[in-house]
């Protein structure tokens, strides 16, 4: 899977949550300063080329739509993420949030009872 660009993922997250969106749409949920009309809307056809979004035509405008699922692209980049950082080792992962104390020991106890009732 093809990594999105940090401006593709911020349209991303709006139409994930917009779950449909116009470009206008779109344009008026982005941060400022407001990136113009037409950059969102050639971002966004890349994006169709890619397989990211597809749109429902109404006349010469489109509404736009996820055709990948939050969980689908957060799947594939996740485990991209492991296989060239961590050596495809989640234990890698989690060590290194410890290391870096950005997990607590109640949380890690919270992992393995969830790894351990899963397993049940």
């Amino acid at each position: 899977m093809e990594k999105l660009t940090n401006k593709e993922e911020e349209i991303m997250q709006v139409l994930w949550r917009l779950k449909k969106a116009f470009v206008k749409e779109v344009v008026a949920e982005l941060s400022e300063p407001k990136p113009h009309y037409n950059t969102i809307s050639t971002v966004i056809r890349k994006m169709e080329e890619k397989g990211f979004v597809k749109h429902q035509a109404f006349g010469n405008t489109h509404q736009y739509y996820p055709a990948i699922s939050m969980e689908d692209y957060r799947k594939g980049y996740m485990q991209k993420t492991i296989n060239n950082y961590f050596e495809n080792s989640y234990k890698n992962v989690v060590s290194f949030f410890a290391k870096e104390e950005k997990i607590s020991v109640a949380e890690l106890k919270e992992i393995i009872r969830l790894i351990e009732k899963k397993n049940k």
